[in-house]
Parts: C-alpha cells; structure tokens; sequence
C-alpha cells in the first residue's frame, strides 16, 4: 500500500531526537541524567544514518531503476533536509555537552586529555597502557598495505601521522582501533583529594603513541579519531527456496562491508590524510564527510562512571517492585486461574515473567510452551528457563525472529544452543518479521486441559524492561488464548489465514488496519448519535495514511482524538485544526514510552487494547503482530488511569504540530505539576487487589 507520508517520516525522526537533545539541555534533569541523553541522541543518529539515511541514499542512486521496496518521491531532497537538521542538531549537541563540562568541572570533576595529565597521572597511563591495552591494538601502516582493510562500523580509530624531526621525508599513515568495547571507554585517574579525574580510552593510546613506534624511529606523531557509518541494512532477497539461515549470514558479512554513509574526523586532522582516507574509502564530498569535535561515538556517555557523582547528580529511579499479586513463593499459575493480572514495566519486575517461565518449566502437568522472542538479554533467564524447561521434559516452540535489526547475530547463536538443548526453533516467515509478543502455556492435570499465557507490548529481555515503558497481559482467559493459539499455528505452518481466526486478538498482518479503522468509524457513528465520543492512542510511532485519515476525519466530525506519540508523526492537519478536538503529545523522560494502547469510548462501554504494533505499514502489512483486548474492568480502569496521567503530563510532553515543534506542554500558573512517570509508580504502588477475585 502506498503510503505519501512516508516522505515526512525522516524529517519528523529528527524532531523526536530533538526532544532527546532537549532533555540533555534541560537543567532540571540531573547532570548524569544530562549526560546519558547526550548519548542516547547520539546512538538514535548513528542508527539513524545506518538505516534511513543509507535506504536514502540507494534510492537517491536507483532513479528510475526498479526497486524491491517503496521509493521515496525525491529522496535526494530528502537527505539534503536530513543534513541540514543533523546540522543544526549538532552544534546545539556541542553547545550543551560544553556547558555540561562547565557544570562538572563546578563539581571538580574533569575530563582529562593527554596532554593535562600530571607526572603521577602519566605514570598511571602508561602503566595502564602496557597491562591493559598494548596487547589489545595491532597498529595497521595503511601506506604499506595498499589496501585499506575494512573499518568497523560504530568503531572508534585512531589516525595517526608518524614523522621524524630530524627527516622530513620519513613521514608514514598509521590506524589503531580503539578496544573501547573489550577495556571500557573511561579511565578514572588518580586525582588530587576533593577531584575526580578520568581519560577516554584513545588519548590513553594517543599518550603511549611513542611506546608503540620509537622503536622504528618516529619522534613525532599526530593523531585524530575517525569514525566509519556504515549501511546496515540487509539484503535479504523473497527467494523463499533460499534457507532463511543463509541468506541471513551472507546479509551479515555484506553489513560488515556496507557502503559508508557517513566519516567523521576531528577537525584537527592532518589535511593529506584525511584526502587520503576518503580516497582510501571511495567518498566523495557529496558524503557525508563531517569534522567532528573531538569526542565521538558518544553513545558510550550512556555508561559515563556513575561512581564520579554526588547523588543530588544522579536521579534516584526507584527499583522495580513485585505485583502484589505474583510476590514469592507464590504459584502464578494459581493466581491466573483466578484472575488476570496486568504487568506495568518498569515499575513493576520482570522477574514475574521469569518466574512465570521457571515455574512451568517445573511444574509436572506442564507439557508445551511456546514463545515468541525478538529482542533478548545478552544472557537471557528468559531462554535458560526454557533450557531447563526441555530438561524436565517439556515440549518447548521458540519462535525466534532472526531478523530484528542489530540483534540478528545474537539470536543466530541463540538458535544454535537452544536447538543443541532440545528445544524446536521456529525462524519466522518469509518477507515477514515476527514481532507479536506472545506466550502460551498448555497444561493437562486431572484429565483436563488448561491453558495460560501472556501478550505484551514489550520485548521478553529483562535488561530493557528496566527503562522501557511497556504492559503486559498474563491470562487464563480461553477466548484470547485460543486466538494466541491461532497465531502459533499460522508460524508453524502456512496458512496465514489461521490469523482470522485468532479473535480476540487483533493480528497483523490480517486485521490490524482493518480492525481500527472500524473502531474510528464506530466513534464517528457515536457522535453523530449525540453520544460521547474519543478515541486515545499511544504509539511510538504514526505514519499510515489510512489510519491517519480516519482520525482527521473523525476529530473534524466531533470525536476527541488525543494522541500520546514518542517518535514519527506524520499528522499534517489543515488550519482550520482549531475547530477539531485534536491534540497530540509526545513524552520524553527517563524510561522510554514503548508502549502501544488504543482507547475508544465505545459509547459508554470502553474498548481498551494493548499492542505490539505502531501504526506504520511495516507493523500492519509487514509483520505478525498482536494486539488484545483488556476486558476486565479493573485492569482497564487500571490502564485507562494511566493514560490519563500521561494526557495531563505537564513536564515532559511536547506538542505535536507541525508549525510549532517540540514546544513544552505549558502548564497554568498555578497547576499541579504532573510528571506523569512519576505519577504512574505512585499509583502502582498504591494499587490493592482483592485476592479473593475470581
């Protein structure tokens, strides 16, 4: 399905990571805080420039040659908007990490370079250097080789000119790669009492230079990081008699070999080499050649030392606590033959989910378990549950989805050892991501069949659902689980008609569309009966030109349309916007609002969903996805309550409207101030449940 406001979707991608860029400008965030978003915008822009600006950039080069995806109108206007925006972002990115420099060196603590270090701290480092990193670096003459070896996308190198003072003309180009992922980024120095003090990685390698090359004789060096952006997108052809396997493999190694979209260099770099690194790389000032300040691959400032700061520099997140439901020794399967429960990360544990997994895993009337897996912890509990799940004799169905992008080469060796343990590994579906997060558990006791399960709108990775905001539905109800069923068999075969029988779940890439777009029109129909109409959606992102359509229209007819979105958005409403009861929102905080909800007042009986799918053609004709129902209503008033306090969010929202970006929420004189994450774990924590409800 065509989609012509797909063209805006990069352009409003640049906007939600300005509403990053503005939380690390915001002084009422705590200095780590600050620093930690500086990193996550950085991260988001590499991804950015690996995935959009790469799929840009082919479609700028095909013109008028065919193509196996949807093409962008003018794609090369596009990346020029792109580099423009990226631009300005920049320069306000090194405004703030300048003044966040200022705010550390108040609090005596300092970055230090080579060139800062005092006697002991030089000892230190190069002490440091020869136990710790000399054996991690091979240095790569590059004039020598002539060819330049494949730079590593997302890695840090440093290019240096090598020279002798006494000979001019013994001049040589040397490349070092940073093992910033194998030592750390950050060295803490030893420093004078009442400072703290610490050095990045490569200016520990940029001091020790002499250590490594005196010996040839070199006397004079400079040095500059670089830093390759390669294409990351995989080509993956729809040749269906192609083992899935190895097309991913071959994708992998090209990924590594991807074009480069984007160099950056210290400014300060040596002008011959940097011609002949772009020579050496095939780029064109046409690129994206960028001269950078003198720190990059930002996203490490995520893991910037926390021990450096005071605690009024460090927001106290309160930890996850156990639903008062699920608290240990408890048999949850027990608890879900009474009753639902509703999950609400990251205020309440995962570790519910986990122990759901253990206890089915033991439990001797278990016989099958099968989950869906897309994005799981680099040592998953989730899967070793599983493991043992197999050892004691169950039958376990993992339906894991290869293809989620930057995590295919780990859920390759997940495949590989669940498959050693026994357990059957499901790879998904041709030209068709699994993205539904969906578990069901059978069990036979007494002579009877029971079943039990959950739907979530997250990822089952326990490190994630400590910062992203996500909802997960744990049930023994028959009617969803028998739709969850459904969906199973549609992945273990082929007829991807099962997904119609999967009501009531909502599944994509059948109903999704369809489904809400009814539900738009039941609202339209409610009010022009006289009766109360709204509709509330949480997603993380909008851009189906369908769905966009029928809120536009349903806002224009009278319905209230209120919409929280984290990233794209792709409403472009008229002037006369004023008249319609239309108004969106975007929440930026300390977790990531993950979470897909839909509401519709129903005429009086809500209707409240929670989904794995955004509103994008990808989730709705691209991906198997599941949306479900929350019919009970004290876990819908539960969620209904939740979204309300996300609507009067008056700290961290921003306006959706295309004339006035990222504007705050303002907030009346006076008024309450409502930070709605807060907000939400004090109400959590206030919940009581009567146990006795079956």
């Amino acid at each position: 399905m065509p989609n012509s406001l797909n063209s805006e979707r990069d352009i409003t991608w640049l906007s939600f990571n300005d509403r990053v860029l503005q939380e690390a400008k915001d002084v009422r965030n705590s200095l780590y805080d600050r620093i930690r978003f500086l990193g996550i915008f950085s991260n988001n822009l590499d991804e950015f420039f690996r995935v959009r600006v790469a799929t840009l950039s082919r479609m700028a080069g095909l013109h008028h040659k065919k193509a196996n995806f949807h093409l962008e109108k003018n794609p090369a206007s596009i990346l020029n908007t792109i580099n423009d925006k990226v631009a300005i972002q920049q320069k306000t990115f090194d405004e703030t990490f300048k003044e966040i420099l200022q705010q550390l060196a108040k609090r005596k603590i300092f970055i230090k370079t080579n060139t800062q270090l005092n006697s002991a701290q030089r000892k230190f480092v190069h002490t440091y250097f020869e136990e710790e990193v000399r054996n991690q670096i091979v240095p790569l003459m590059i004039e020598s080789i002539g060819r330049l070896p494949l730079l590593k996308d997302k890695n840090l190198f440093l290019a240096c000119v090598l020279g002798n003072s006494d000979s001019p003309l013994m001049q040589t180009y040397s490349l070092i790669e940073i093992p910033s992922d194998e030592i750390g980024r950050f060295i803490i120095l030893p420093s004078a009492p009442g400072q703290k003090n610490i050095i990045l990685l490569e200016d520990v390698v940029r001091e020790c230079l002499p250590l490594l090359f005196a010996q040839f004789g070199f006397n004079q060096y400079s040095s500059s990081i670089i830093k390759v952006t390669r294409d990351a997108e995989l080509d993956i052809d729809n040749d269906i008699s192609t083992d899935i396997i190895s097309k991913l493999e071959k994708g992998l190694k090209n990924r590594k070999k991807g074009k480069a979209t984007r160099f950056i260099y210290e400014k300060n770099i040596d002008p011959k080499l940097l011609e002949y690194l772009t020579l050496l790389l095939h780029l064109t000032k046409k690129d994206n050649l960028i001269a950078g300040g003198k720190y990059h691959n930002f996203k490490d400032f995520m893991n910037f030392p926390t021990s450096l700061f005071a605690k009024k520099d460090i927001l106290e997140r309160q930890k996850p606590f156990v639903h008062p439901l699920l608290i240990q020794p408890q048999r949850i399967l027990g608890v879900l033959d009474k009753r639902d429960v509703l999950l609400h990360f990251p205020y309440h544990s995962f570790d519910s989910i986990i122990d759901l997994l253990r206890e089915a895993s033991i439990d001797p009337y278990v016989r099958t378990i099968k989950i869906t897996a897309y994005r799981l912890a680099r040592n998953s509990k989730i899967l070793n549950a599983l493991v043992n799940a197999v050892r004691n004799g169950k039958q376990v169905a993992v339906v894991l989805e290869l293809r989620a992008r930057f995590d295919e080469e780990a859920n390759l060796r997940w495949k590989t050892r669940l498959e050693e343990e026994g357990v059957n590994v499901i790879v998904g579906k041709p030209n068709m991501k699994v993205h539904a997060k969906i578990c069901l558990i059978t069990k036979m006791e007494f002579g009877k069949t029971k079943q039990y399960g959950f739907v979530s709108t997250g990822n089952l990775n326990e490190s994630t659902s400590k910062v992203y905001g996500d909802h997960c539905l744990l049930t023994s109800n028959k009617n969803i689980l028998t739709g969850v069923k459904y969906i199973f068999q549609y992945l273990e075969g082929t007829n991807i008609q099962l997904l119609d029988k999967a009501i009531p779940i909502i599944a994509s890439p059948i109903n999704t569309r369809k489904y809400f777009l009814e539900q738009i029109e039941n609202e339209i129909n409610n009010v022009k009966k006289g009766k109360h109409a709204e509709v509330i959606i949480k997603l993380n992102s909008l851009s189906d030109e369908p769905l966009i359509k029928a809120l536009k229209e349903a806002a224009k007819q009278g319905v209230k349309v209120r919409l929280i979105i984290r990233g794209i958005y792709c409403v472009d409403l008229p002037h006369q916007k004023k008249n319609f009861d239309f108004k969106a929102i975007s929440i930026v905080d300390s977790y990531l609002e993950h979470a897909r909800v839909f509401y519709f007042a129903n005429g009086g009986k809500p209707l409240v969903f929670i989904s794995s799918a955004d509103w994008m053609i990808r989730n709705l004709d691209h991906r198997v996805e599941a949306s479900v129902s929350i019919s009970d209503p004290v876990l819908q008033n539960e969620l209904i309550n939740i979204l309300q306090l996300q609507l009067a969010e008056n700290e961290k929202a921003r306006i959706l409207d295309n004339d006035n970006p990222n504007q705050y929420v303002p907030r009346e004189k006076g008024a309450k101030v409502v930070r709605s994450q807060v907000e939400i774990s004090k109400y959590l924590r206030l919940q009581k449940y009567n146990t006795t409800t079956t």
